[in-house]
């Protein structure tokens, strides 16, 4: 197997991953042999789930530009992923230059490709942590570099919250961020979610399994989802599928109404 330039020494690529399958799903190229046939197999298991990816990256450029457009000006995005066009800090810029921006990724690929694309920009850059490592996220010289928690922040938690496992404590996971959140702070999420398409799902997430991953996800109810956003207020529409929040054109929407509603995002404001 040839291993590329630009991975890690220590980045077993035998071995599928998450991020790389979902960087597959939506047209990149920093994915190994192994991440593209999972992709397939959960693509053919869950027919329309490279659509629900793309839907999800619509979202994702709609919620930025949302909370861009009412003066946020600095984000941190937890589980960025490996980057593909319209990054948080490119969409952000596309309303106001001076956003400032801090990804969060464990991903060793995804961290080493995300340095690469950042080295020459001084209004964003990457941590290597786990989401659950909050005060390890919150005071590392990145964070604190560029992100001053004495105004608004706007969190991204995009695809995150389903591959922690209930005993885990995800509703307490965001609530601690949600504390060390400034007044005027919004949050964005996406969560996968078994209400609409349960048996192709679990069927998706035992092939993720079976080939050798680690990565596996715990989908969740609408009400469950709806609890973790507790000290929030949501913005219309609420808490809704991937495909019905603010659409503002056809790329937005997937044609396959179940992946339109394979995740539940919502946009929150901090309430206090």
């Amino acid at each position: 197997m040839v291993r590329s330039d630009w991975v890690p020494q220590n980045v077993d690529i035998s071995v599928p991953s998450a991020a790389r399958a979902y960087d597959f799903m939506l047209g990149g190229a920093h994915n190994f042999a192994v991440d593209r046939e999972v992709a397939r197999k959960i693509n053919a298991l869950m027919p329309g789930s490279r659509a629900a990816a793309r839907v999800n990256r619509a979202f994702l450029g709609r919620a930025v530009r949302f909370m861009a457009e009412r003066g946020i000006r600095q984000f941190l995005d937890i589980g960025s992923g490996i980057p593909t066009v319209a990054n948080v800090h490119e969409v952000a810029h596309s309303v106001a230059p001076e956003c400032r921006v801090v990804y969060v990724d464990k991903d060793p690929i995804a961290v080493a490709h995300s340095e690469l694309i950042l080295a020459d920009e001084d209004r964003a850059d990457i941590v290597r942590a786990d989401m659950r490592d909050v005060d390890g996220i919150l005071n590392s010289p990145q964070v604190r570099g560029l992100l001053d928690f004495d105004q608004p922040v706007g969190l991204l938690m995009l695809l995150m919250l389903h591959w922690l496992r209930d005993e885990w404590g995800p509703a307490e996971l965001v609530a601690r961020y949600r504390d060390a959140l400034p007044d005027g702070s919004y949050l964005a999420v996406s969560h996968a979610s078994d209400d609409h398409v349960g048996t192709q799902l679990r069927n998706a997430d035992r092939a993720m399994g079976d080939s050798g991953s680690a990565d596996r996800i715990t989908p969740r109810e609408h009400s469950a989802i709806l609890a973790m956003l507790d000290g929030f207020d949501l913005v219309e529409p609420g808490l809704v599928g991937a495909g019905e929040w603010r659409p503002t054109g056809p790329g937005d929407i997937s044609d396959m109404p179940d992946m339109n509603m394979l995740l539940y995002v919502a946009v929150g404001r901090v309430r206090r």
